[in-house]
């Protein structure tokens, strides 16, 4: 991401509302929703590059898969979300992580969607021509149905899984992350959401995911509505935090204060001061208004009385890569005790 444009769209936003490859053809595996398989391609080590034609949005639907190392028995799943980029451009969890490595010795299939940049994961009320125009689709943006009704179907016929799920996501994903368990309650066992802000009909929060979706030409309205309407307060995980379902959680944020991966030691910044000035400052900014929304989800949830979710506000980090990669192996035993593993 480059964040100087971030920041510049960020304080747009903010004033604004005053404030401050070709598919090896394979037996298609076909969802009662209609979603089917088009393709699958075996990739370096476990990774299978796969289709999936979403019959709610029209199109096809390109996700990574890492396998587990023994596919002769059923895996559970974990379905990992990108941020605002879908995994549409660098910033993605394989090219940022060492998640293709860590998951390399466990019992897991991980699915990871590369589309959907902008979009919050959710369930558009109209199409939007500068989503459309500005990544090359048609503009239909159907995610939670996709993920929660015509995806898993087709990971579970296709690679024969156990039928237990966890979902973990970061940024504008994992704001999605809280959504989607509440959308889909009995879907997934367990959930992880990584510097998302989990407020998002509140003045700030609405600011904030205007401001993503801008990113991508987008228009918010498109979304979820008005802004200020119903549509937004049903998809705001802190006002609908009394329907979060009862499953182990871990929800995590820095404080923007600079911590062990914002220095040129952090290979991921190719040693190069303007892309650490801006780790820093917009980096820092973004994590500060993440950590603001998990501090008022936290005070939530303690007064809700909910144990079986864990807040980890760390005393520092930005909004960068390094930090999630840490915060996904912290989150493992628990996502990886929900699962059966």
């Amino acid at each position: 991401m480059n964040y100087l444009r971030s920041l510049a769209i960020l304080i747009t936003g903010l004033c604004t509302l005053s404030l401050f490859p070709a598919w090896h053809n394979s037996a298609p595996a076909t969802a009662a929703t209609g979603a089917w398989l088009v393709g699958q391609t075996p990739r370096e080590g476990r990774l299978v590059e796969i289709s999936v034609h979403s019959q709610a949005m029209d199109r096809d639907i390109s996700l990574q898969v890492l396998r587990p190392p023994n596919t002769a028995l059923p895996a559970p799943t974990l379905y990992l979300l990108n941020g605002a980029g879908g995994g549409e451009d660098a910033a993605n969890w394989l090219g940022q992580t060492d998640a293709a490595a860590f998951f390399a010795d466990k019992h897991v299939n991980i699915v990871i969607p590369m589309e959907g940049a902008f979009s919050y994961y959710t369930d558009w009320q109209n199409d939007d021509p500068g989503l459309a125009e500005h990544l090359g689709n048609n503009g239909r943006n159907m995610w939670a149905t996709f993920l929660t009704k015509e995806l898993p179907p087709v990971i579970d016929a296709t690679f024969g899984t156990t039928g237990k799920n966890a979902l973990a996501g970061i940024s504008m994903a994992g704001t999605s992350v809280l959504d989607l368990t509440i959308q889909a309650p009995d879907l997934y066992r367990a959930a992880a959401a990584y510097s998302g802000c989990a407020m998002t009909s509140d003045p700030w929060g609405m600011a904030f995911v205007k401001t993503v979706v801008q990113l991508g030409k987008g228009d918010a309205e498109n979304m979820w509505g008005p802004y200020d309407g119903d549509g937004w307060r049903a998809h705001d995980p802190y006002v609908q935090a009394d329907r979060l379902p009862r499953i182990p959680m871990y929800i995590s944020s820095g404080t923007g204060l600079p911590g062990r991966f914002d220095s040129l030691d952090n290979a991921r910044l190719d040693n190069d001061n303007r892309k650490l000035v801006n780790q820093m400052l917009v980096g820092g900014l973004i994590e500060t208004v993440t950590n603001y929304c998990t501090g008022k989800l936290s005070d939530r949830l303690r007064a809700l009385g909910r144990t079986d979710i864990t807040v980890n506000q760390r005393p520092a980090g930005t909004h960068s890569w390094g930090y999630w990669q840490t915060d996904l192996h912290q989150s493992w035993p628990m996502l990886a005790g929900a699962i059966g593993l």
